[in-house]
């Protein structure tokens, strides 16, 4: 009797290690997650991509930031591509920004039209995001697949409370990754993506107006284009990096260093602080940022993905099926 318990209780812990390993795997990501289903989804998205971004090289940047705020935000579930107009889109760090949605739409229709069904929003961004990178010079990385939309868009409160603002100190930014299971090292590398796009008037205004630890010089070219008065060229545009506006590479750093770093959230990384270390290695060692920010892509890219049965795969990514 009791060797008949023992056997049937070695069965019972047996099935229930199978059953969690099971469960691991499915949602395990994996870089070949298409491979039998869809082989041809990743070339199809990076021609797609390849090519709006050569229309248009601000839009590179656009792609990155916009998979940036869909993950920080419930995870990397697509969810800021469904058009919403109570939810995650018209938060604070969101309304009038966030773009690039008719181009992440236009890759998911090349890959529904010799796949459908399978290949989810989720992942066309992700892999959007690292093509747009690679087509400005950036670096690549080896994009994990097997994410599953989600069926909602996030709430506006929620995207308002996980976003960065562009006024946060470098503690409350430090803590806003670390939430995210992003170290200091990720943040800045992650920053660096301001080394292409640019940003508007209402963002920088108080910045190149206050004269505080800002280069009079880069002051005074940037208020040609942005009014001080609020309301008057809001929606002024300027490049991140003055330099290099279309190119990635690691002069947003140097431009750091020279206090001229247009957003606050930008110069907070060379202002005294711990980070000040981090934007140095990354001056002296251009190959490094590369290396960290791609591994800091991958990092991001696994905040909170929906796998399996808990979430969809839209057809398209503007709606619901």
């Amino acid at each position: 009797m009791i060797k008949k318990m023992i056997s049937s209780n070695y069965y019972f812990v047996t099935v229930v290690i199978i059953l969690m390993l099971n469960v691991a795997c499915e949602a395990q990501l994996s870089s070949t997650f298409y491979d039998s289903t869809c082989p041809n989804a990743l070339s199809t998205i990076r021609t797609s991509i390849r090519q709006a971004v050569s229309r248009e090289r601000r839009m590179a940047a656009s792609l990155v930031r916009l998979h940036f705020h869909d993950c920080f935000v419930q995870g990397c579930d697509a969810s800021l591509l469904l058009d919403d107009t109570t939810g995650e889109r018209v938060a604070l760090q969101n309304a009038n920004s966030v773009r690039g949605f008719e181009v992440v739409e236009a890759a998911k229709q090349a890959v529904e039209a010799i796949c459908p069904g399978v290949v989810s929003c989720a992942d066309v961004l992700a892999v959007a995001a690292r093509d747009a990178t690679v087509a400005v010079g950036g670096p690549s990385w080896k994009v994990t697949l097997g994410r599953r939309d989600s069926p909602a868009a996030a709430s506006r409160s929620l995207a308002e409370t996980d976003l960065p603002r562009f006024t946060d100190p470098l503690p409350t930014l430090i803590s806003n990754f670390q939430n995210k299971n992003l170290n200091e090292r990720d943040m800045v590398a992650l920053s660096g993506s301001h080394t292409i796009g640019q940003a508007r008037c209402v963002t920088f205004r108080n910045r190149i107006y206050s004269n505080i630890s800002i280069d009079p010089g880069f002051a005074s070219t940037r208020q040609r284009q942005c009014p001080q008065t609020n309301g008057n060229g809001d929606g002024n545009l300027a490049p991140l990096d003055l330099v290099t506006p279309n190119s990635f590479d690691n002069n947003y750093f140097k431009n750091l260093i020279q206090r001229k770093g247009l957003l606050e959230s930008d110069q907070v990384l060379f202002s005294g602080g711990s980070s000040d270390s981090i934007v140095q290695g990354y001056i002296n060692n251009p190959a490094t940022f590369s290396a960290d920010f791609a591994a800091a892509m991958i990092k991001m890219g696994n905040i909170q993905p929906l796998t399996a049965g808990n979430g969809i795969i839209r057809r398209t990514c503007a709606s619901v099926n």
